[in-house]
């Protein structure tokens, strides 16, 4: 099986959170509202149907259409705020690994350059102590 290439590879905590969020619904429907009223389809049809709504449903000063408008706002708010609550879990998951990652590379890289350090020490020794035994 060949490795995927740099273009489909994903951090392991997106591969984690995708999954996540995959498995629950509340959350699939979350993203799907979320994603649909960050859309320009979104702003276009809430400006013909505000359009049609003041021009042919309700008379001055479109006390219906206010209410409907208000309730809205408060739910497109309670999302952004749901979206940005899963932004900063995501990130802050992404740098609890990076950090895990990191600590392990330095404990590695400090391991190797501590066995560099001994066997370049013992290498000079020994040739050190070479000549004196001619």
């Amino acid at each position: 099986m060949s490795e995927p290439d740099s273009a489909t590879r994903h951090h392991p905590v997106v591969v984690a959170h995708q999954s996540s969020r995959a498995g629950d619904i509340q959350l699939r429907i979350a993203d799907a509202i979320t994603k649909f009223a960050g859309s320009m389809v979104f702003v276009y049809l809430h400006a013909v149907g505000f359009a049609v709504w003041m021009l042919f449903v309700e008379t001055d000063p479109w006390p219906t259409l206010t209410l409907a408008v208000s309730l809205e706002a408060i739910f497109l708010s309670t999302f952004v705020m749901i979206g940005q609550n899963r932004q900063a879990e995501f990130q802050q998951a992404k740098a609890d690994h990076d950090f895990v990652e990191q600590e392990l590379e330095l404990k590695t890289n400090t391991e190797l350059t501590r066995a560099i350090h001994t066997m370049t020490a013992e290498l000079h020794r020994r040739l050190m102590a070479e000549p004196e035994q001619r």
